[in-house]
């Protein structure tokens, strides 16, 4: 990881593009970010497409008034505010970077708060909607600004794979945990997480996916290096003048997995 630190005012952080590049999903497991879904509904252009999305969580929400505990409906809610947001949320072409504005993460903010309100609502999440929600907060914790913001999005992306890879454990969902938790700063857990998907996995497979968990998990040892680095620049420059080492909320700076 390399930074920018020159001028009084502009200590700029970045995160080499090679980790960004492992991180918006050149792994064989993470499928995280935007991605096209106009022809889920019909077609249309992407500003169509969120428009429609927006409308339905809005009819979701006035369902919700008469049965504000209906977990069936919060989490139709969470999927729709998820789905939107993703519509809403451009690709940079030059990073595959995710370019998350005010609208998208609206979106995104009012997703979370469906899920939190849905998980205090029934005592077996969905897990697909698990899985959403992880990559939703992972698209979060590289739009962030501050390490505590980025800390919080790891976090809660390591907490509903768990609960996707605890319901439905596979290859894949173990292996998206192992990450996730590697980043998270749960090399324990991470670890864990990586053996029982190799015990799943073909033998011809299991190699591969000792390589590629290795390098996720030096990734994320990295990762929890570069962050003191970038907390003691935070407090001595003031937390302002920094980016997310992730790419930076709204810009064009950018991250996806």
């Amino acid at each position: 990881m390399l930074f920018d630190v020159r001028g009084r005012r502009r200590h700029v952080i970045r995160v080499v593009y090679a980790i960004l590049a492992l991180l918006m999903g050149a792994s064989l497991f993470l499928v995280v970010g935007p991605f096209n879904i106009a022809n889920l509904i019909g077609g249309g252009t992407t500003s169509e497409t969120a428009k429609v999305l927006v409308e339905r969580a809005e009819r979701t929400e006035e369902k919700l008034l008469r049965e504000p505990d209906n977990p069936a409906l919060l989490l139709s809610l969470t999927r729709s505010r998820v789905a939107a947001g993703n519509a809403q949320t451009e690709i940079d072409p030059q990073t595959g970077a995710p370019l998350v504005d005010a609208t998208a993460l609206e979106s995104f903010d009012k997703a979370t708060e469906a899920w939190n309100r849905y998980l205090t609502q029934t005592e077996h999440p969905n897990p697909s909607g698990a899985q959403l929600m992880a990559t939703t907060f992972f698209t979060l914790a590289q739009t962030s600004s501050g390490i505590e913001a980025i800390d919080e999005s790891l976090a809660n992306a390591a907490r509903a794979q768990r609960i996707a890879a605890e319901a439905q454990p596979s290859v894949g969902t173990l292996t998206n945990l192992a990450i996730y938790e590697y980043f998270n700063g749960n090399f324990a857990g991470g670890n864990k997480a990586g053996k029982e998907a190799e015990a799943k996995a073909p033998a011809s497979q299991v190699k591969q996916i000792e390589e590629q968990l290795a390098e996720y998990r030096q990734r994320g040892k990295s990762w929890e290096n570069e962050k003191k680095r970038v907390a003691k620049l935070e407090k001595e420059q003031g937390k302002e003048s920094l980016e997310n080492p992730f790419g930076g909320f709204g810009g064009g700076s950018g991250l996806g997995g």
